[in-house]
């Protein structure tokens, strides 16, 4: 009894027949090859189809990116859909096309030949796109194998310049088990003509635009043996203009609106409680904004440290809003004397420097304090009131020298202490006066130190920007 089946033994007759011979026979009235040739063929299919195993095989690859399904920042992972094309050499399936009426071409399942085990080293996931079970064989023995690959690979994102960001993502096409002595990958299309069939089909579809597909060949060394690959680079850049419109521009306008909100008197209007209201609702934006933002361990997208300036600076604008409520309000209520390095440091160089603009009733106080004494002592009106305070021994007199009747030292102690109760209420203005006015220049100091803030801030980032699309 025979070790080996039948159809082994056929095949092994067949293959020293085609090292002879190296055509398929046809059968006159039949187009293309008899099928008991055929049958031969396939049941070699375990093996290389190689007439000397000394000779490699040529594996020509090329691919059309038709998709990219998804980009997956937090756990780098690349999510594409690849038209992808397999050319081999098969030298046991060559016929003569006279001897077989005329047949150049024929489509065979893939399952019955041999196919080079190409695989790309960077995915992460199984293929779960559907199989194309046939292949187109030539009368040469060329064959050509069309499939669709879904493609889940592992990329190295950058995210610091996100939407303006451009990734760059390796697919490197080899051989899992042959060695170069025994499969040899080439690329079938010049990278440019790969390149340009990707932008036609890529150009219109999804978030993503194809800049180019780059690519070179080399032979990856591991230990004693050696490996020919195909290393592509896939060139890819966001397409901004939804997230420029769903997060740059409602957080611009959140800014200006708490930029505006200086204007608002603060001696009238409770402005800390429309900036809380103000810092309140970018909260809500930036958590409802959360998920289209990437995140990931390597870094921090320069968006993102873009809106947790804007709410520090939001923050810092409360702060002063604060400052200034205290300043008008608290110590203006302890009835205190302005110190005089504040009117010094603030009345004076401050207001100077700012242009600070006094109201045309209101003189700067170094002209008001050169004047107060002048104004003091050249002060007039009848001085009949006696102070309230006096010893009560000491009764008005007549002209004659009698004691003014009670009524009358009723009245003038009635006017005594409506003429101190005057005094203090001015006196309780003047200082509010003076307080307003400090309170007033310090918020256009603080004014101005934000806004500068907040133009360095712009000036940076656009110039970030610009540097990384210089760049790219």
């Amino acid at each position: 009894m025979s070790l080996f089946p039948q159809s082994f033994i056929a095949g092994l007759i067949l293959m020293s027949a085609s090292v002879c011979f190296s055509k398929l026979p046809c059968k006159e009235g039949h187009s293309g090859p008899t099928y008991e040739s055929m049958q031969a063929v396939f049941d070699l299919q375990p093996f290389r189809p190689a007439v000397n195993l000394s000779n490699p095989t040529i594996t020509n690859i090329s691919f059309t990116l038709y998709a990219v399904l998804g980009v997956n920042e937090k756990t780098q992972i690349l999510t594409t859909f690849l038209w992808l094309r397999l050319y081999w050499h098969h030298e046991f399936l060559v016929w003569e096309p006279d001897e077989c009426d005329g047949v150049t071409r024929i489509s065979l399942p893939v399952k019955q030949l041999w196919s080079p085990d190409i695989i790309v080293y960077e995915f992460v996931d199984d293929d779960v796109s559907q199989a194309c079970p046939y292949v187109y064989v030539n009368h040469t023995g060329h064959i050509r194998w069309d499939r669709m690959l879904r493609l889940v690979s592992a990329c190295n994102l950058e995210i610091f310049s996100f939407p303006f960001d451009v990734q760059n993502c390796t697919f490197t096409f080899g051989s899992y088990m042959h060695t170069i002595r025994d499969v040899r990958v080439s690329p079938a299309l010049t990278f440019e003509e790969m390149s340009g069939n990707s932008k036609r089909y890529l150009e219109a579809s999804g978030e993503w635009e194809l800049v180019d597909i780059l690519g070179e060949t080399s032979i990856l060394q591991f230990g004693i043996d050696e490996w020919d690959i195909i290393t592509f680079w896939v060139v890819i850049k966001r397409r901004p203009v939804l997230y420029v419109v769903n997060l740059l521009i409602p957080s611009s306008f959140l800014m200006l609106i708490d930029i505006l909100s200086f204007y608002l008197p603060p001696h009238s209007v409770d402005r800390a409680s429309f900036k809380m209201t103000l810092i309140l609702g970018y909260t809500v934006f930036l958590l409802i904004m959360n998920d289209l933002l990437p995140s990931t361990a390597n870094g921090t997208p320069i968006i993102g440290i873009y809106f947790s300036v804007c709410l520090a600076l939001m923050v810092i604008s409360l702060l002063e809003t604060v400052i200034i409520t205290n300043v008008l309000h608290h110590s203006s209520m302890k009835y205190q004397e302005v110190p005089n390095w504040v009117r010094v440091v603030v009345l004076k160089h401050i207001a100077t420097l700012i242009c600070y603009r006094w109201p045309e009733d209101v003189r700067p106080p170094s002209m008001s304090q050169r004047d107060k004494p002048e104004s003091t002592n050249g002060s007039s009106g009848p001085q009949i009131i006696q102070p309230a305070g006096r010893a009560p021994d000491q009764q008005p007199t007549s002209n004659g020298g009698a004691a003014a009747p009670p009524e009358l030292q009723q009245i003038c102690q009635y006017l005594g202490d409506l003429r101190l109760h005057l005094t203090s209420l001015q006196k309780e203005s003047e200082l509010q006066d003076q307080w307003c006015h400090v309170g007033y220049v310090l918020d256009f100091l603080l004014f101005r130190i934000y806004l500068l803030l907040i133009t360095c801030y712009a000036l940076v980032i656009i110039s970030m920007w610009c540097v990384w699309i210089s760049q790219s």
